[in-house]
């Protein structure tokens, strides 16, 4: 697909988000039997084939390598946490979040080794779909993406725009290496996760939706938590 039809297409998802924004309808999750179905996929999936790579990946590397390698995925994204920032005028920020990649670049060995967190450069969690939140586009409904899993409609357009701009895709020339490193990130992640099973119970579907919305909605405003009780005994005051 040429950039100009990408970007189209990019248009059009975020118009079907707006359309679908005008109804505000009460049910976060409209499309659940659909979603069920890509979920249990999905399941399928990392069952067979991902959980059993992320296990062995978990098995034959240390644990000090396997938190170098986070590390690196982690510094590597960095370029693109400092441009959300300053898309939602975060300006302070975005500054911060470049001079903790050039540190981590640099002193942590392109990234091997956290040294910008000891050095007063905390980490931070920003992405097109926080970016799109903020420039007040509506969330539309709850949606399970293949192999990709939860997100919703505005979140899914901005995991594209991620995808496209990642600078690994213009840093390595080299186009079986960019699939090496996605693989790997995607490994890592996933054996990142294998301890938080323990906590999943009843209905698996409903728990990661409720989970993600919540996890989403906390990072879509900044970790600032509205408290609909304490605000209206303010208000009685």
């Amino acid at each position: 697909m040429s950039r100009r039809g990408w970007v189209a297409g990019v248009a059009l998802l975020l118009a079907c988000g707006e359309v679908v924004a005008a109804a505000e309808p009460p049910n976060p999750d409209p499309w659940e039997a659909f979603n069920r179905k890509i979920y249990a996929f999905n399941d399928f999936a990392d069952r067979y084939f991902m959980k059993p790579v992320a296990k062995g990946y978990q098995k034959v590397t240390p644990s000090p390598l396997r938190r170098s390698i986070g590390n690196f995925f982690s510094n590597l994204s960095y370029p693109l946490v400092a441009v959300n920032q300053l898309l939602q005028g975060k300006a302070r920020l975005s500054a911060s979040d470049v001079g903790r990649f050039i540190v981590n670049t640099t002193l942590g060995v392109g990234g091997l080794f956290d040294m910008a967190t000891p050095a007063g450069l905390p980490s931070h969690d920003e992405d097109f779909g926080q970016t799109f939140a903020k420039w007040g586009i509506h969330s539309g409904p709850y949606l399970v993406l293949p192999f990709l899993g939860p997100s919703t409609v505005r979140d899914g357009v901005g995991s594209a725009v991620n995808f496209y701009a990642q600078p690994v895709r213009y840093l390595v020339d080299d186009e079986q290496t960019r699939y090496g490193l996605t693989a790997l990130n995607f490994i890592q992640i996933r054996a990142s996760l294998l301890d938080t099973e323990q906590f999943l119970g009843g209905d698996r579907y409903v728990f990661m939706r409720d989970a993600y919305l919540q996890r989403r909605d906390y990072l879509n405003h900044d970790g600032e938590v509205k408290d609909e009780f304490l605000d209206e005994d303010e208000g009685n005051e």
